[in-house]
This record gives C-alpha cells, sequence and structure tokens, in this order.
C-alpha cells in the first residue's frame, strides 16, 4: 500500500513539473490614457526574452477596438510616428522596451469608464503562440 502511495506521489510529481511557464516576460506595464476624449491612447511595457528568440507579433485588449505597435522618430529634425509591420524581434535572453519616443503600441477607441488607479488586462501574442496576459497599470495624461 505505501509502494502504491509513493509511485502516485511520484507521478503528481512529475506532472507538476510538466506544466507549461511563459518563456518570456512581460513586466512594467502601462497605459497613458488620452488628454483629449477618443483620442488613443499610448501603452509602455518591458519585453525579456526566453531562451529561443521570438517576435511580439500582437497586442490586444478586450477595452480597446483596435491595437496597433508604433514605433515614434525624428524625421528631418520633425517627430514622427509610423506602424511597425511584422511584429518586433524579440532576441533570446534580451530585452526590448516599449517606451515613450521609441516602440509604442496605440489603443483606439479605449473604454471612457477606465480612470486610474484601475488596470486594463492586456494581452501580448508572440509568433511562438505563447500568450501573456498583464494588468496594465492606467496613467493620466502626462502622467510618467
Amino acid at each position: 500500500m505505501k509502494r502504491i502511495f509513493g509511485l502516485i506521489a511520484c507521478g503528481v510529481l512529475v506532472l507538476g513539473g510538466c506544466s507549461k511557464k511563459p518563456t518570456l516576460n512581460v513586466t512594467d506595464v502601462s497605459v497613458r490614457l488620452p488628454a483629449v476624449p477618443r483620442s488613443p491612447a499610448a501603452a509602455y511595457f518591458t519585453v525579456t526574452g526566453g531562451p529561443v528568440a521570438d517576435r511580439l507579433i500582437e497586442v490586444t485588449s478586450e477595452n480597446a477596438i483596435r491595437a496597433e505597435l508604433h514605433e515614434s522618430m525624428a524625421h528631418g529634425g520633425m517627430a514622427a510616428m509610423k506602424p511597425i509591420t511584422g511584429g518586433v524581434a524579440i532576441p533570446a535572453k534580451g530585452t526590448v522596451k516599449f517606451e515613450s519616443g521609441g516602440k509604442h503600441v496605440m489603443f483606439f477607441d479605449v473604454n471612457p469608464a477606465l480612470k486610474p488607479p484601475r488596470t486594463m488586462p492586456i494581452t501580448f501574442i508572440f509568433a511562438s503562440g505563447e500568450r501573456i496576459v498583464v494588468g496594465a497599470v492606467l496613467k493620466r495624461p502626462g502622467e510618467q
């Protein structure tokens, strides 16, 4: 009888070790709400790669109609912003920051009922099939 319980306990430990853990990490997630109603909100975060390279291909939220990966840059002395097509490469064990003045996500038609200090769930979708859901801290316009 003890032997049967011992085998069952070993099986539980082995199966417990088989659960899939995320290989990527998304941290410091925040959404800066727009100053003007119906204008887009901007999301900022950091993605840390796992043991193999991957690609962030989509970001979504149930609280926004649409989301786009964007990048800000200086062009001829003027600030410009353009959509990123094809996703963003995440190097193995590397870090990619999405921050003001660089890569970021634009959320269009965000639910106007969302206000700080609430959070907004965001889903990050990678080419590997991995999906990571994070509650983004909501920030007022201009708040760092």
